[in-house]
């Protein structure tokens, strides 16, 4: 199903649209520096929005492509992504306790500051306002029925009747952002679920939709990067082993940020 969609091309992003009978989904590739990707679910004239895009240039062509729709926004659901406080905001925002701290003053917050001062005026550093706190379990917004799983962060979304589940990162040819082995575990044991369980249709918001077959590849990966970080002697002998295992693989900066995490200096 991951390959089954129409593209319409916007100025600087592209969305995919995905026809899934009762329902579509519209990936929305921002081309920017992170690679994000916002979700649109959509059913019988409502939607929900999955994270927010936080550049000021998609900011307006996605609101532009949202209107051409002639959709009510219901929802918008931020887990790690609050910001870009620009994006719709008169839509209520729904996450999760742990999300809102961690996109307001934990680990979230200190990457927006991080954004801010290397993309300045481009990036809008400005926090949406959680107004709907949430728990874990089910949960129904614009006709979808969710369940929210929390995280470490913050949450991830599962739509069981579509064989969905929306996760922050997978990519499945591309690093991630692994923080130390116990982490790694953690992210193994989730994936190795949702294969169990036939969740075949992986949302992120830093990758195009991706399959079962996507999710064991990442599995492969992590356990990959354990034992070459066990047998690591420091830092660079970490990355460079890395780099000559998968040399094909992008998002070379989410592989400093984990080398980063398993070496602190």
């Amino acid at each position: 199903m991951k390959q089954n969609y129409k593209t319409t091309n916007l100025a600087k992003g592209e969305v995919h649209v995905y026809d899934l009978n009762a329902a579509k989904l519209h990936a929305y590739q921002t081309n920017d520096p992170m690679n994000d990707e916002v979700l649109i679910l959509e059913k019988n004239g409502s939607a929900v929005v999955i994270e927010a895009p936080c550049f000021t240039d998609n900011i307006v062509e996605l609101t532009e492509y949202l209107n051409t729709l002639l959709i009510k926004i219901d929802a918008m659901l931020l887990s790690y992504h609050m910001a870009g406080g620009t994006f719709l905001p008169e839509v209520p925002v729904y996450a999760t306790k742990v999300a809102d701290e961690y996109g307001h003053s934990g680990g979230g917050k200190m990457l927006v500051d991080n954004f801010t001062g290397a993309f300045g005026k481009a990036f809008d550093a400005s926090l949406h306002t959680v107004t709907n706190t949430i728990e874990a379990g089910p949960l129904k917004l614009a006709g979808f029925d969710l369940n929210i799983v929390p995280t470490q962060d913050a949450f991830d979304i599962e739509i069981p009747a579509l064989g969905m589940v929306y996760m922050h990162m997978l990519g499945h040819d591309c690093h991630s952002i692994v923080g130390g082995a116990e982490h790694a575990d953690a992210l193994i044991s989730q994936l190795k679920d949702l294969i169990e369980r036939d969740f075949d249709f992986i949302m992120t918001s830093h990758y195009t939709p991706e399959n079962l077959k996507d999710a064991q590849e990442k599995v492969d990966y992590l356990e990959a990067v354990k034992t070459i970080a066990a047998s690591s002697p420091n830092a660079a002998a970490f990355k460079q082993a890395i780099k000559k295992k998968y040399p094909n693989y992008t998002g070379e900066n989410y592989l400093d940020m984990t080398t980063g995490l398993f070496f602190p200096s």
